[in-house]
């Protein structure tokens, strides 16, 4: 009679098991995002994101966070993802000229804060002249 009460319990009990299962993977994932920046959280974020599904759900999630922060960034990369810019430097160029000017000049502070911009080293003077001069533009406006 004891055993079947136990066994009862135990069965009634796994809800609050799962629960607290996915209250201590949370608890991990916070610490591992506090350790060092990130730094081991990273790797595993990259395994979970070979998941298709969950793979779908962080980009959804990304992009959402993103269109809250910075809509005019969030509406240039649409843009840009929609006409396959982001593999085709050729077509990224074209991209740009569908811009808005508050999209293009969110596009350009993203790359700007990243390091994706042109490097000034690698080009000759007439190139570097012209990115300045452009840069100047976008400031401007």
């Amino acid at each position: 009679m004891a055993a079947m009460l136990v066994a009862d319990i135990v069965t009634l009990l796994i809800p609050v098991w799962i629960l607290l299962g996915l209250i201590l993977l949370l608890g991990v994932f916070a610490l591992l995002g506090r350790i060092q920046n990130g730094r081991y959280l990273r790797p595993v974020i990259n395994l979970i994101a070979k998941v298709p599904l969950l793979n779908r759900w962080m980009q959804k999630a990304s992009n959402a966070a993103l269109e809250r922060s910075n809509p005019e960034l969030a509406s240039a990369m649409k843009k840009m993802k929609r006409t396959g810019a982001l593999r085709d430097p050729m077509k990224a160029q074209a991209a740009m000229s569908q811009l808005t000017r508050d999209e293009r000049r969110a596009l350009l502070d993203m790359q700007e804060q990243q390091g994706l911009g042109v490097a000034p080293e690698a080009t000759n003077r007439q190139m570097r002249r012209r990115l300045e001069k452009a840069q100047k533009s976008a400031r401007r406006r």
